[in-house]
């Protein structure tokens, strides 16, 4: 597997530390764990964009962000269960990461702190997915002159589901929502 440096991914401004190589190997070792979890977070993200609509019934301006919001997750969703059923993999559950965990705690409970804190919560994990996916891009790029690139087809998924979101998270921060770990299977931050 190639290694990619830390000056080959540009680096997220608000995530604390970069993933690791030791998280990138495992999740190159483990293609079908990374398209599973990626199932359960593009499902969560769905979900959890609900979860705010039904947590604030009348906030109508973050209502019109996260109903496509929500759609559009699941639509993610939907195409990652494709490439599993294609490539013979089973959906099923994976242990959930601890930093989520961590992150939900931090959430105060007054509002409107509430909604603010859960918005940052969201867009943390958002951020940290798209690194890793970047990073993950990079592998692929590198292994694409190999004869085996095993991750290519999960990466073409990722491009898909992880594309921009300017149209909803520039309006509230959401930046997609939900818990977007990418490789519960693959612990670590």
């Amino acid at each position: 597997m190639a290694v990619v440096t830390q000056a080959a991914v540009a680096r997220v401004k608000w995530l604390a530390a970069p993933t690791s190589g030791a998280w990138l190997s495992a999740a190159c070792a483990r293609p079908d764990l990374l398209l599973i979890d990626h199932a359960h977070c593009e499902r969560k993200a769905a979900g959890g964009a609900l979860q705010l609509m039904f947590r604030y019934p009348s906030d109508v301006a973050l209502a019109q962000v996260l109903s496509p919001l929500a759609r559009e997750e699941l639509e993610h969703f939907e195409l990652v269960l494709q490439l599993l059923e294609r490539r013979g993999i089973a959906l099923r559950p994976l242990p959930a990461p601890a930093y989520g965990a961590a992150l939900a705690k931090a959430v105060r409970r007054d509002e409107p702190a509430r909604l603010l804190d859960s918005l940052l919560v969201a867009g943390l994990i958002e951020a940290r997915s798209h690194e890793r996916m970047a990073r993950l891009a990079c592998v692929v790029r590198r292994a694409a002159g190999q004869r085996s690139a095993p991750l290519r087809p999960v990466l073409g998924a990722g491009r898909r589901a992880l594309r921009p979101r300017a149209h909803h998270g520039a309006a509230t921060g959401a930046g997609g929502g939900g818990n977007r770990g990418i490789g519960r299977g693959l612990r670590e931050p």
